[in-house]
C-alpha cells in the first residue's frame, strides 16, 4: 500500500482532529467502493468528495460541477449507495449514503 497522509484542514480541526481510513464496501457483495478519510467521531452519514482517496473514478468527481456526478453505484451489484448533494453547512459536494448500503473496516497508515 502507498504512503498516506491525512487531510489537515479546517474541517478535521473542527471535529476535534481525529481521523482514520476507511475502507467502504457495498452491503449487498462485498465490493471495494471507496478509500476515504473520516474525520471525528459519529456514523457514516456522508461522505465528502475531497475526503475520497481512491478508487480513481471517485477521486477526479471533486473537480465537476455538482449536477455532472453520477451517484454513487457498486460496480459490482450495481446497487445505488448513494447520491450526491451540496452539504450546505460546509458548502461541501458529498454522497448522501443510504442507510444500511456500506459497511466498513479502520485501514492502517503506513507511516
Amino acid at each position: 500500500m502507498n504512503r498516506l497522509e491525512f487531510k489537515k484542514d479546517k474541517y478535521r480541526k473542527a471535529r476535534g482532529g481525529y481521523s482514520r481510513f476507511l475502507k467502504v464496501s457495498c452491503e449487498r457483495c462485498g465490493h471495494f467502493l471507496a478509500l476515504y478519510q473520516k474525520d471525528g467521531p459519529g456514523p457514516l452519514k456522508r461522505m465528502y468528495l475531497d475526503r475520497i482517496f481512491a478508487p480513481g473514478t471517485l477521486v477526479n468527481l471533486k473537480e465537476l460541477p455538482l449536477k455532472k456526478i453520477p451517484p454513487l453505484r457498486c460496480q459490482n451489484c450495481k446497487q445505488v449507495i448513494g447520491l450526491p448533494f451540496l452539504y450546505k453547512k460546509e458548502e461541501r459536494h458529498s454522497f448522501r449514503l443510504f442507510e444500511g448500503s456500506v459497511s466498513k473496516k479502520i485501514v492502517k497508515v503506513i507511516r
